[in-house]
């Protein structure tokens, strides 16, 4: 059995801080201004994995695994992820909900949201992102990043500006439906976290898309220390 002391935990912060260092220069252009503010202002937790799980193949995923807590309070986080997600299974229609580690990624196919080589969101999926909205404002002690992706059609930096695009887009809707912009980030990653093949049009489909991903935030995260 290991133990971690005060001081070999703050040794790995420092390293952790090092890492988003890193990440955060090599992907800058992937970024909201925004969500450079966050990685830059926190140096650790949610941001923080965001930018590492953005080198790692999937940013949603990497902020969810950067707000981990584990214990006791790690039980009660996933005890109303779990209540949130069965809330967005029964209200959203067209997204998938994952439980992932303490947190929840929801996935849009963006051909629901968007018309092609569009960031407009479409009026028929005012519907899917306002009870998008009313469950994220039934949670609010919660972060939300927001993710786009695209297919390797293009050229790699329309493809980029496009995602980022998109996730603004979905961030602003939300935020007119009354989610604090305070609350969320994004970013784009292009076609770079494909989740499939581009050499077909079925697996293509599968990487356009937007994910958002949903974690507990600081004074949830801190409050049963």
């Amino acid at each position: 059995m290991s133990i971690t002391t005060s001081s070999t935990r703050s040794r790995r912060l420092m390293r952790g801080a090092l890492l988003v260092g890193m990440a955060l220069a090599s992907t800058a252009c992937a970024w909201s201004n925004k969500t450079k503010g966050a990685i830059i202002g926190t140096a650790g937790g949610a941001a923080a994995g965001a930018a590492v799980g953005s080198q790692t193949g999937s940013t949603a995923r990497g902020a969810i695994i950067g707000a981990v807590v584990g214990g006791a309070t790690g039980m009660i986080i996933g005890n109303r992820m779990d209540k949130q997600a069965e809330q967005l299974q029964q209200q959203v229609a067209g997204a998938t909900v994952q439980r992932v580690g303490e947190g929840l990624v929801v996935t849009f196919d963006s051909g629901l949201l968007y018309d092609f080589d569009s960031s407009q969101i479409r009026a028929e999926a005012g519907r899917n992102l306002q009870a998008l909205a009313a469950s994220l404002k039934d949670y609010p002690d919660t972060e939300i990043l927001i993710v786009g992706h695209t297919d390797s059609e293009g050229t790699d930096a329309y493809n980029q500006d496009l995602s980022l695009r998109r996730a603004d887009a979905a961030s602003g809707y939300l935020g007119r439906e009354g989610v604090a912009y305070s609350r969320m980030h994004t970013a784009g990653r292009g076609e770079a976290e494909a989740v499939s093949t581009n050499e077909t049009d079925a697996g293509r489909q599968l990487n356009r898309r937007i994910e958002i991903a949903i974690y507990a935030n600081e004074a949830a995260r801190t409050a049963s220390r």
